[in-house]
């Protein structure tokens, strides 16, 4: 399988949230076979800070596919999944995360211009979901990634 297509699309989907006035995060669901399954980007404008493509998607998971199909799949994400959204994936019983950009990058590139951290740690996938099925990050792509976060919170 084509990740860096699959990745593509997520940093695709991430600049969508951006020019819609969110926080720059996509994602998609893909099954064994390469097909999308579904595919969100972040909402947060809205006003509901948990509007994020990895909640989404686990909703849309829990609902249009059995627990065994759930587990023949591959998240594809722009960014790590923060501590909200692992757990939503492994309550869910998705299996696979492959994300462009750590949350330890994110820390770090907004600790360079000054932005205050969330208000939840930041924790690797793996201190969330146990036995964690997790690749990443994807050095080559994270600079569009960056650039992204860069946008959002400079404007």
């Amino acid at each position: 399988m084509n990740y860096e297509k699959y990745l593509n699309r997520s940093i695709e989907l991430a600049e969508e949230a951006l020019n819609y006035g969110n926080e720059p995060f996509g994602s998609l669901l893909v099954d064994v076979e390469g097909n999308v399954l579904f595919e969100d980007y972040n909402r947060i404008s809205s006003g509901d800070a948990t509007e994020h493509p990895e909640i989404a998607i686990a909703k849309w998971a829990a609902t249009h596919l059995t627990l065994e199909e759930r587990k023949h799949t591959i998240v594809f994400t722009s960014g790590e999944h923060c501590p909200m959204c692992a757990t939503a994936h492994a309550l869910v019983g998705l299996d696979k995360i492959v994300y462009v950009s750590s949350s330890k990058q994110l820390s770090q590139w907004l600790e360079a211009i000054n932005v205050a951290p969330a208000p939840f740690k930041n924790l690797p996938i793996e201190s969330v979901i146990r036995d964690a099925n997790v690749e990443g990050p994807f050095e080559a792509l994270s600079p569009k990634i960056e650039s992204l976060h860069l946008r959002y919170h400079q404007q």
